[in-house]
């Protein structure tokens, strides 16, 4: 955990809105305790990030994508900005996963740039986040309380996860398996006419063609290392695109019916 020293952290990240260091003097009365709406924090994020090991899980969910030059893995959450279908008045869904990305809040590990290293971070704006005895402390006396070293361990999982994703992505890259895809939405009109089609996601997926086109000994090497799962995981998960469509239609009419 950090102690006195100041740490430079770094870098913006999903959901953290006053991300800090922590600390024992600073924080030796805090802790977390439950609150009406815990996940609320991520109701207008229409996506989330994901790690590879997680893409079986979540490939009964959601649609798996793949964004930008990064080609960073995310769980498409909903098609329209700002709106997480898989939230409502700050609860999650349990019928379907929960990345990890999202299971760590408050805590985050970040960037110290002037010492080379991540330091444990907890986000002091996080409702959850209280110095009015908390139902979990974040120390006990002198040290890290059970709780903050669950936490840590979950957070240094969460890294060498992240790690090996990134990885994973090279190694695809490096097949040049990628391919630009994009979706298409359509709704209705109030008469019940269907509305006019509008792209609702420009993302990358893995192409089959390609993937087909591998030869033997590059396919079983992927196998071998657990990454052709990964792949059929996130190429199954597509399907998903039409749960949210359907779950926004649903959402919209009683937008409508209750205006």
């Amino acid at each position: 955990m950090a102690e006195k020293q100041q740490a430079s952290v770094t870098g913006n990240v999903m959901f953290y809105e006053k991300p800090v260091p922590l600390n024992r003097e600073q924080h030796k009365d805090y802790g977390v305790s439950p609150v009406d709406k815990p996940f609320d924090f991520m109701s207008k994020s229409h996506f989330v990030p994901l790690t590879a090991n997680e893409f079986g899980s979540a490939a009964a969910s959601y649609p798996i994508i793949f964004a930008g030059e990064e080609r960073s893995p995310l769980a498409v959450m909903g098609i329209r900005t700002q709106e997480n279908l898989f939230v409502a008045d700050g609860q999650f869904n349990t019928d379907f996963y929960m990345p990890a990305f999202a299971r760590r809040y408050p805590f985050v590990l970040a960037g110290d740039q002037a010492n080379d290293r991540f330091v444990v971070c907890v986000d002091e704006s996080a409702t959850c986040v209280t110095d009015k005895t908390p139902a979990q402390k974040f120390f006990d006396g002198d040290d890290a309380s059970g709780f903050t070293k669950e936490a840590f361990e979950f957070l240094q999982s969460f890294e060498r996860d992240r790690q090996a994703t990134i990885a994973m992505v090279d190694e695809l890259k490096r097949h040049d398996l990628f391919e630009p895809k994009d979706m298409h939405f359509q709704g209705q009109n109030a008469d019940g006419s269907p509305a006019e089609k509008q792209k609702i996601a420009d993302y990358f997926a893995i192409s089959e063609e390609k993937l087909r086109g591998l030869s033997a000994e590059d396919t079983k090497s992927l196998a071998d290392r657990g990454i052709l799962a990964v792949v059929h995981a996130h190429l199954i998960s597509l399907s998903n695109w039409q749960r949210l469509v359907n779950m926004t239609l649903r959402r919209a009419a009683d937008e409508q019916a209750a205006a």
